[in-house]
């Protein structure tokens, strides 16, 4: 089964069950599905790859994040719960992240291949190293700690 079929099977599991906050988050991110289908020329009823699934999901994890990060900045705690939620929903239909010092092996491994030294070459480490790490650690993450192993 696809991961596509899979979150839909799971909506239709949550709104059989009654499940109100699966219900919501599983149809926002249905819809992000669907809109990046018809972007894509699928159309509506377009069926997306695996990857292309987890570049949504992992996008509609990082926007349910901000959102928690500002409701709480604001004191809207309820809010910033329900944010955290949906994200947590989302995420566990993506890879298992990397932990920080196997993303740090995979950017030093990247460096030493590319013979990167200085800020200079972050571009291209960047990009060797997203490569590499397929959707388990955000680009943030991979930003940093190509930063600071090149800065020393």
């Amino acid at each position: 089964m696809s991961l596509h079929d899979r979150v839909e099977a799971d909506l239709r599991t949550a709104m059989k069950s009654r499940d109100k906050a699966a219900t919501s988050a599983l149809r926002m991110v249905v819809a992000a599905l669907k809109n990046r289908a018809i972007a894509d020329g699928l159309g509506p009823q377009g069926r997306l790859d695996d990857q292309v699934v987890e570049q949504v999901l992992a996008t509609e994890v990082k926007r349910r994040r901000e959102a928690a990060t500002a409701f709480r900045d604001a004191g809207r705690a309820e809010q910033a719960a329900s944010e955290e939620a949906e994200a947590t929903l989302y995420a566990t239909y993506l890879p298992e992240q990397l932990d920080d010092a196997a993303l740090t092996a995979l950017v030093d491994e990247v460096i030493a291949e590319l013979g990167a030294e200085g800020p200079k070459q972050l571009g291209a480490v960047m990009k060797a190293a997203m490569g590499r790490v397929e959707g388990r650690a955000d680009g943030a993450r991979v930003s940093s700690v190509a930063k600071q192993r090149l800065l020393g």
